[in-house]
Parts: structure tokens; C-alpha cells; sequence
């Protein structure tokens, strides 16, 4: 009898348990659906009429190429946390259409970079003629670009940092931070610098937000951005497009 109680009891609490992961489960898909940040339909619908860049909704993510054919530079970018990937292809048109740089904007598994396990040639196959590949990322998406950074020749952060160590590679980095930024805020970004290699270029743009570095309107505790959309466009095609000519083999 002691024993058949025993085995009852082992078996409710594995049952239990059960119940306590499929909760869990359903409940980290549930709401990694919930709350995604859309993409603002004007900027997006500005990219689509571009006539210099060619839009793709390929298997491997958003592919952003320039109309007169591939470069030699190519950027992986990983979207942040419950972004839409469309949010992101105003900011980075500037690079394609001025300076040949074919992007290909991820989808995160479940919205969230850290659930997405692929590597980098899973993206980088999309577009095979480019030589040259750049990881890039916002917000948690920089946090998983920095994991990839020593499978690619140079790192883009956007509002980001690193939580691993990359102090030792000689990977050339690019971050972008915003002195409105009230989620990566520079002081954040200030104290993880150390992870980041010596010669890591670090510019914070006057005014920018941490919802600045893409187009998807506000966000929950962020600062209030003082720089027009335009103008913060501008500025982050500039930085890219001088970083990117670096690169060229």
C-alpha cells in the first residue's frame, strides 16, 4: 500500500510538472505575439517606391539589395526585442541605395533574438555574390549580433552592447548610441565599453532615442527624441555608409 501511495504521489508530481513547463511554454509564446511594435506604414511604403534598392521577402529574412546589383559589403541585421523587421529598412535604405550595401533584416524566432539560434550563414546565403559581411543589431538584437560578431569582418551595434566578451578580436566595431536613450542609455553602454575592442568606434547622436534607430513610433521607457526622423536618418547613413567603405575588400 505504502508503495502504491508512493508511486501516486511520484506521478502527480510529474504531472505536475508537465502542466508547469506546457504553462510555461504556451505562456512564452503567447506573449512573445503580444505587444510586437509595428512598423509605421510611411517610412516603409517611402523604401518600397524607392527606385534604387530592390525589396525581397526572402526565406532568410528582409533583403534590401541596391537596384544596379550587389557590392561587396553586406550587413545581417537583427531587429530588437518584439520589433517588427519592416521598422528597420528606412534607417538602412541610405546604405543600399548610396553605398551598394545589400542588408538582409532578420526575423527572430518568436520576436526575440535570444530564442534564434541560427548562424550567420543562414542569412548571409541570401545574398551569396557579396563578399563581405557585417553583423549588425538593435537593441537585444546587438546584444545577439555580438555573439555572431567572430563569424563576420565587423560589428554594427544600434542602441546596443555586448554581454559577451569581444575585447580580443580584432572585429572592427561600429556603435551607434542616442543621448535620449532611456533604455540602452549611454551610461549603460558607457560601462559594458570594456567588452568591446580597444579601437571600437563609439558615436552617440545628439537628440536620438532608443525607438530612433527604427520605425515603429514610441516605447515604453524610453526618452522623449528631440531629432527628426529625417535627420536621424541621415546621420546614421553617413556613419554606415563611411564604416561600410571601410570593409570593402
Amino acid at each position: 500500500m505504502r508503495r502504491s501511495r508512493g508511486r501516486k504521489v511520484v506521478i502527480g508530481i510529474l504531472w505536475g510538472l508537465v502542466a508547469l513547463l506546457v504553462l510555461g511554454v504556451v505562456g512564452i509564446l503567447v506573449w512573445s505575439q503580444v505587444g510586437v511594435m509595428a512598423a509605421e506604414p510611411e517610412p516603409l511604403a517611402a523604401v518600397r517606391e524607392n527606385p534604387d534598392i530592390v525589396v525581397e521577402d526572402a526565406p532568410e529574412g528582409i533583403v534590401l539589395s541596391p537596384a544596379d546589383g550587389a557590392g561587396d559589403v553586406g550587413l545581417v541585421f537583427i531587429p530588437g526585442a518584439k520589433v517588427d523587421p519592416w521598422a528597420y529598412a528606412a534607417i538602412l535604405q541610405g546604405i543600399v541605395a548610396e553605398d551598394d550595401v545589400t542588408v538582409v533584416i532578420t526575423r527572430p524566432w518568436l520576436n526575440l533574438a535570444f530564442f534564434d539560434p541560427r548562424g550567420l550563414d543562414a542569412f548571409t546565403s541570401a545574398a551569396p555574390e557579396v563578399d563581405a559581411w557585417a553583423v549588425g543589431g538593435h537593441s537585444l538584437g546587438g546584444v545577439r549580433a555580438c555573439q555572431l560578431a567572430p563569424d563576420a569582418e565587423a560589428l554594427v551595434l544600434f542602441a546596443s552592447y555586448c554581454s559577451s566578451d569581444i575585447s580580443a578580436s580584432d572585429v572592427p566595431v561600429l556603435s551607434l548610441a542616442g543621448s535620449k536613450d532611456g533604455l540602452s542609455t549611454p551610461e549603460k553602454i558607457a560601462d559594458a565599453r570594456h567588452l568591446l575592442p580597444a579601437d571600437a568606434d563609439l558615436v552617440e547622436i545628439a537628440g536620438a532615442s532608443h525607438a530612433s534607430f527604427g520605425d515603429y513610433g514610441p516605447q515604453p521607457g524610453d526618452g522623449n527624441p528631440t531629432i527628426q526622423d529625417e535627420q536621424m536618418h541621415a546621420e546614421a547613413t553617413d556613419l554606415l555608409g563611411r564604416f561600410a567603405d571601410s570593409l570593402a575588400p
